[in-house]
């Protein structure tokens, strides 16, 4: 049985993901800070969907909480197969207003927690052959937003995603982007117009990011809006990406270069035949 690591899996997206996966048959390990919120989910799919789901609460800000998720995505028993990192933050104030403990937090949630949960997952999947990794990005991370860290941290969840795609290609390990535009959570369930293509609801997100996955894309975008604006903005990204392949053909097709062999040692063959060797 597949099993799924999700992170923020309490409420809006996070939610819609275990939803969806736990109908697809996924056991599903869930991560959260507020343990009551998770096992009331957890107790909702168990009952729809006979699962298997495991409760794991656990502030992803905090160094040695964020090593028990570590702990779990590195067991071998009952591996994970498919990690959803999905917790973000945002800071509330302007960035020469905020606080640098809640800039702080923001980093640590949405750069570092990436990037450990990640790392502590490739290792295994990579020997199994077999696992995805979905990082949660955003359409703010192509925008200079005035006065927010948060567009510049998920400007880098779609250069890192972008990075292990490519260090995974050729292996059973897949990873993908999924490039958020705004999703009607409860916290906005009432903002914007129906119908606006600006607004997505999180269920059609995660259908699209997980049919995305299974086609070996690196990134999803959700609403056709947000698609072509991300398809204008990647174009020069895929010609760069193009570039980068014809010149690593380049360097594997050159010959090797030959070692010096030690002029002192011309007079032994047999010491310049160990030297060249």
């Amino acid at each position: 049985m597949t099993t799924a690591l999700i992170t923020g899996a309490s409420a809006g997206l996070g939610a819609a993901f275990a939803r969806r996966l736990a109908a697809d048959g996924l056991d599903l390990v869930l991560v959260a800070r507020d343990r009551g919120r998770l096992e009331s989910i957890a107790n909702e799919l168990r009952a729809t969907h006979g699962v298997r789901i495991e409760v794991l609460p656990a502030d992803l800000t905090v160094p040695w909480a964020r090593a028990r998720v570590e702990r779990r995505l590195t067991a071998t028993v009952e591996p994970i197969d498919l990690l959803v990192n999905n917790a973000g933050v945002e800071a509330d104030d302007e960035l020469p207003a905020a606080p640098m403990t809640d800039l702080q937090a923001e980093i640590d949630l949405n750069v570092t927690a990436v990037l450990r949960l990640t790392r502590a997952a490739l290792p295994g999947m990579l020997a199994r052959d077999r696992g995805s990794v979905i990082n949660v990005a955003s359409f703010a991370g192509y925008l200079p937003a005035r006065g927010s860290a948060y567009g510049a941290s998920k400007a880098w969840v779609l250069s890192f995603t972008d990075t292990v795609a490519a260090s995974v290609a050729g292996t059973g390990v897949r990873a993908i982007a999924l490039c958020a535009g705004r999703l009607r959570t409860a916290r906005h369930a009432q903002v914007g117009p129906p119908g606006s293509p600006l607004w997505i609801e999180p269920a059609d997100a995660v259908d699209v990011c997980l049919r995305d996955l299974s086609r070996g894309r690196r990134l999803s975008t959700p609403g056709w809006l947000y698609r072509l604006l991300v398809g204008t903005l990647e174009a020069p990204r895929r010609s760069l990406r193009l570039l980068a392949r014809l010149a690593g053909r380049g360097r594997e097709q050159q010959p090797p270069t030959p070692r010096p062999v030690d002029p002192a040692a011309a007079a032994d063959p047999e010491q310049t035949m160990r030297l060249a060797a």
